[in-house]
């Protein structure tokens, strides 16, 4: 199954919220991302169809192998692209919200290429 960027963004936000709490459930996400239970509910079963996620009897939501690399990812593209922007003076706000539609169609060379350039110019 193919994910596209809502299907990132999710196991993204998943991450996140993985970091901050124990366990994270679908009302979890509801809260963090603004979506309507149902929407969120739908993103979760083709998530969980598409073999990115689990859930378990108690709806506490965990990554697959694969979930968990994609997630990493794309939170990593995140961080360094708004590092990136920030070092150019582009504004907090502006930075994180240009991250995040640019983090999912970005190339990974040309990702790869912003990240040495950020490092190797500490």
């Amino acid at each position: 199954m193919q994910l596209y960027e809502s299907g990132e963004m999710y196991l993204e936000t998943i991450l996140i919220l993985s970091r901050r709490m124990e366990n994270v459930r679908s009302i979890d996400i509801v809260k963090e991302m603004g979506f309507s239970k149902p929407s969120v509910s739908n993103a979760m079963k083709n998530l969980r169809e598409g073999g990115y996620i689990s859930v378990s009897g108690e709806g506490y939501i965990t990554f697959t192998d694969e979930g968990e690399r994609i997630a990493q990812k794309i939170f990593e593209r995140h961080v360094v692209l708004t590092e990136c922007f920030l070092r150019l003076g582009v504004s907090e706000e502006v930075a994180a919200d240009d991250a995040c539609r640019i983090e999912h169609i970005i190339s990974d060379e040309t990702f790869n290429a912003i990240k040495t350039h950020l490092e190797k110019n500490r």
